[in-house]
């Protein structure tokens, strides 16, 4: 298959990185300098426990890298949605799968509202780092779950030969408000104290925050009809134990200067917590946070 990343960070790099490998023709749509470093080394310089190596692949900092592509990978962040989606529509192939791996819940909507083509909503279990440009450093995990659609299951016998376990599921919007709510949990803390996920849970007092946010969404939830898992708290806990050593991509955009996802995370929970009703002051106060790094990083820079 012929398949395009749009907006080839961690996420994008990672998965395009392995599907080129397995044979697909891939190319990743990205900034310039990781363009150049792809330009010259040949190929993506991918780092992780199974492979260290170049993988040949096509860089590009023009949408139209999309072009021809059977699947695109939508990577953007959630703040850029709609006008990276407005950025492929004109080069996108008709019978082209586009599937966002974003973080937050209404992505997939939000593209469909802006592209022609199928968009199929993907929650991703990733843990990955841009360790500099055109060098992608694999932590950990790196399975997907899918939306349904017709295409569904050819995309995840592809992925799953490449070696990314991936499943199909009618039930994808849940699996997405769960990963949020682990989000919620564990992104603004590791970001206001730059910590690892390992080390943010023996502070005093974080694991009772991450409870308190954890209830409040599981409310908001539950308000909307969305059904959440009874050991969502033992769910949220389990990933210490698997990814002890990784930063959030919260903490991980405060660290690069970028702007933070915040207000798609525990910002959303906020949003709809006022709109059904349900007080969330845990993950205000979250939210706030991290606004208030960003805030002071700008007054920094000024």
């Amino acid at each position: 298959m012929t398949i395009a990343v749009m907006g080839a960070g961690a996420v994008g790099c990672y998965f395009g990185g392995l599907l080129a490998r397995a044979g697909h023709e891939v190319t990743l749509i990205a900034r310039p300098a990781h363009v150049e470093a792809v330009a010259k080394q040949r190929g993506l310089k991918f780092e992780s426990a199974r492979f260290n190596g170049i993988i040949p692949v096509q860089a590009t900092a023009d949408p139209s890298g999309v072009a021809g592509a059977d699947i695109v990978l939508f990577c953007v962040k959630s703040a850029d949605t709609e006008t990276a989606g407005r950025q492929i529509a004109p080069h996108l192939k008709a019978g082209a799968t586009v599937i966002c791996l974003q973080n937050g819940v209404d992505n997939a909507e939000r593209l469909q509202a802006v592209i022609a083509q199928t968009v199929l909503p993907a929650a991703v279990y990733v843990a990955a780092e841009m360790a500099g440009p055109g060098h992608i450093l694999h932590h950990g995990r790196g399975d997907l779950i899918i939306g349904t659609s017709a295409a569904s299951e050819r995309i995840a016998k592809a992925f799953n030969d490449a070696e990314i376990p991936t499943k199909v599921s009618e039930t994808v919007s849940a699996v997405l408000w769960e990963k949020l709510i682990i989000n919620c949990a564990y992104n603004a803390l590791s970001a206001t104290g730059h910590l690892p996920y390992g080390r943010l849970v023996e502070v005093p007092g974080a694991r009772e925050v991450m409870r308190n946010a954890i209830d409040e969404c599981v409310a908001v939830a539950t308000k909307l009809d969305i059904a959440i898992p009874a050991d969502i708290h033992a769910r949220a806990l389990a990933l210490v134990e698997v990814m002890p050593k990784q930063y959030s991509s919260t903490a991980q955009d405060l660290a690069r200067g970028k702007p933070t996802e915040i207000d798609y995370l525990n910002g959303y929970v906020v949003k709809k917590g006022r709109e059904v009703g349900v007080p969330t002051p845990t993950n205000l106060a979250l939210q706030v946070a991290v606004k208030l790094r960003e805030a002071g990083r700008e007054n920094r820079d000024a």
